[in-house]
């Protein structure tokens, strides 16, 4: 596992299943790294920068945090090369949490370096 810091915050690299969507959640996708400022979020079929999403993160003990967020950056990938590239998908600034802030902090302040 590593961090990254992005813009003062320190990023967690954590492979966690997700769902996102504009009004529903109907995609799948994971996130390659996380703060509580923002998410890595690796799909094929990324948003385009500025729309205000909606997402489930997934943890491992199966709790949930729904987030709102928009899309600071996105990079198409063909779903079959989504395995080779390293930077497939979106970067998501979370604009308010919906649900589960304190289990998301306390999640990622339990990572290690």
């Amino acid at each position: 596992m590593t961090t990254r810091v992005v813009r003062g915050q320190e990023r967690k690299s954590r492979r966690l299943k997700a769902r996102f969507g504009v009004e529903d959640l109907s995609r799948i996708a994971f996130l390659g790294n996380a703060s509580v400022a923002g998410a890595w979020v690796i799909t094929g079929q990324p948003e385009r920068v500025g729309t205000l999403l909606r997402l489930c993160i997934y943890l491992p003990d199966g709790e949930e945090v729904l987030v709102r967020g928009r899309v600071q950056w996105a990079k198409k990938i063909p779903p079959n090369l989504i395995r080779l590239s390293k930077n497939a998908g979106m970067g998501i600034k979370f604009t308010r949490f919906e649900s589960g802030l304190s289990l998301f902090s306390d999640y990622l302040a339990t990572l290690r370096f």
